[in-house]
């Protein structure tokens, strides 16, 4: 019988639209949560199963979406994985994950697989290495509907789900000077990308607003990695005039200066502070354990999905493409940035 039951079946019985019905069964926000609610009853009372291959074809959708993560091995990008897939599940999308392992060619791979495999959206955070946004541009042309996520680029239309990149390398920043730290210095990361030219941007007005001079010399151009964090730490430490903290662009980087500093004997916290910025798991289990920047991931992703479900069910492609949802960061406090005294 299951077989027979089709979405007209349901609108009878209901005595509304078919195009009501398959709203409903798809959480459409103009539908009523008292429609709804009705709708999901009756169809599970005569125990409707949507035949997906023949609602793609009627529709020209595939509820599939393609989700491009720089890196799996990355805790921030799992947890708005986590976030995207719980929303795009309760709406009847499946999610296809594509990891670009942080190289632009592994990107463009990965829009043109999921651009083959027919996705209704795309959701985005851009690659390290990326300079030629080309096959974001050429997406757009093309309609496809395209939201960025954490990793952004404001100036090819694209709408985008971001921390407030600037505000955290801000607090990050002037919690140190307020813990008492004198020389901080930073560890950027790549200027090709936006949340790293921001967040260079938050540590030096927080050194400018509290009336403390930046320091070329006390900036490191890092890769976002744990070695680069080492190497940045044995830089610092090769100044005549050393630093005595350092504000890391992201916690691999900043678990990188905090190795290399212990190796050097001295100590954190106190004779040096250390702040990240993403809230990497480990974060909380290492030692000293590391003060850090939350960036809400898992409300990100479901924000992204929220943007990416508007873009593909109203088409409204003038007023989406100007958005940009910015999420308030939040200052983790722990071990590595206070400043306890020395025995």
């Amino acid at each position: 019988m299951s077989n027979q039951i089709t979405i007209s079946t349901i609108a009878t019985e209901l005595n509304i639209t078919p195009a009501t019905v398959s709203r409903a069964l798809r959480d459409h926000p103009k539908i009523s949560a008292k429609t709804k609610k009705s709708v999901l009853r009756v169809a599970d009372r005569l125990n409707y199963k949507r035949n997906k291959i023949a609602s793609s074809l009627r529709s020209g959708k595939t509820h599939t979406i393609g989700v491009i993560i720089p890196s799996a091995e990355i805790n921030f990008f799992g947890s708005v994985v986590h976030g995207i897939e719980s929303l795009a599940n309760a709406h009847g999308y499946n999610v296809l994950i594509y990891q670009s392992n942080e190289t632009h060619q592994q990107e463009v791979k990965g829009m043109e697989t999921l651009i083959a495999a027919r996705v209704d959206g795309i959701l985005v955070s851009i690659a390290k290495d990326t300079t030629d946004n080309s096959h974001f541009v050429e997406a757009k042309e093309k309609n496809i509907p395209l939201v960025f996520f954490d990793r952004a680029n404001d100036d090819i239309g694209i709408p985008s789900v971001v921390i407030d990149d600037y505000r955290g390398a801000f607090l990050a920043t002037d919690h140190l000077i307020k813990q008492g730290y004198k020389r901080i210095a930073h560890v950027a990361g790549p200027q090709n990308i936006k949340v790293f030219r921001d967040r260079l941007e938050g540590y030096s007005n927080a050194l400018q607003a509290n009336n403390m001079q930046k320091n070329t010399r006390y900036i490191y151009q890092g890769n976002i990695s744990i070695e680069s964090g080492r190497k940045a730490a044995s830089y610092f430490l090769s100044q005549k005039i050393k630093p005595d903290a350092v504000f890391a662009a992201e916690d691999f980087t900043a678990l990188g200066v905090i190795k290399e500093i212990k190796n050097n004997k001295i100590k954190i916290p106190g004779e040096f502070g250390v702040f990240g910025f993403a809230n990497e798991l480990f974060g909380e289990h290492i030692s000293p354990t590391l003060s850090t920047i939350d960036q809400q991931t898992v409300l990100m992703g479901k924000e992204a999905f929220k943007l990416l479900l508007q873009f593909i069910e109203e088409k409204e492609v003038s007023v989406i493409t100007q958005k940009k949802i910015v999420l308030e960061p939040l200052l983790i406090f722990r071990e590595s940035s206070s400043r306890k005294k020395i025995k």
